[in-house]
């Protein structure tokens, strides 16, 4: 604990240079309980002697000091709950450089949790984060869709334009259309309009290169049963047997 004496100027309590430093303007804003006490020490200290504070003041005052230390207690037992709750989970926190004064935003999973002079800390890739500077935590299933839609989109986004498509890219076509149709209505909402519309127009391209893909569906998944392969249907009940452009009675 720091020393409980403090210097009054002017009718305030000047704390050390190397204590105010560390503090942010958050905690500038508030007292913390050894700030409390250095108040109650600097009262006693320059009182007037003509006129002392009551011993019930005094009382009232560390009563209430008593119930500021038990809140910030419960204050960090509760952070220390609620950042246990968090490990493993994939959160985001805001970082301020202190040369720069500039924020931005740490993402990644909390490895494990540790408390320091009653104060959370979230360990994100070994560095610790103030459970305080939470920003975000992300549903599983919401991130597994954004990764997914991503790599998704990057992958159409490397396709060329749909009137340049050879069938060099008929198994990229083929694998993000087969892909697209796997995806739950949930994980297609994350699709982008225009790029589901650029791999349609792609997956049509490849069928008037290829007329034999026309027969395996479309990029929503769906199979058109009404369209067989040409050079391999057979009537049944006729007894003829249709192979490419020659019919054979048999």
């Amino acid at each position: 604990m720091a020393d409980l004496a403090a210097p009054v100027v002017d009718g305030k309590v000047n704390l050390p240079e190397s204590e105010s430093a560390q503090k942010t303007k958050k905690s500038n804003s508030t007292l913390d309980k050894d700030a409390f006490l250095q108040l109650l020490v600097a009262q006693m200290k320059y009182q007037d002697p003509l006129e002392p504070t009551s011993n019930t003041e005094y009382v009232a005052q560390l009563a209430t000091f008593s119930q500021l230390e038990e809140m910030q207690n419960m204050t960090a037992s509760l952070n220390l709950q609620r950042a246990s709750s968090l490990i493993g989970k994939y959160v985001s926190v805001n970082v301020v450089d202190s040369t720069t004064g500039k924020s931005s935003t740490i993402s990644g999973r909390v490895e494990y949790v540790e408390t320091q002079n009653g104060k959370s800390y979230l360990y994100i890739e070994g560095k610790p984060y103030s459970i305080d500077d939470l920003n975000t935590v992300w549903d599983e299933e919401y991130l597994a869709a954004m990764n997914l839609a991503e790599a998704w989109v990057n992958a159409v986004n490397a396709l060329p334009k749909p009137d340049e498509v050879t069938l060099e890219h008929k198994d990229s076509v083929l694998s993000l259309t087969k892909a697209y149709a796997s995806m739950s209505d949930y994980q297609r909402s994350f699709l982008p309009k225009e790029s589901v519309e650029k791999l349609e127009k792609a997956y049509e391209r490849l069928v008037e290169l290829d007329p034999t893909l026309g027969s395996g569906g479309s990029t929503d998944g769906t199979e058109d049963t009404d369209k067989t392969e040409p050079g391999d249907t057979e009537t049944e009940g006729t007894g003829t047997d249709t192979t490419g452009s020659e019919t054979v009675t048999v």
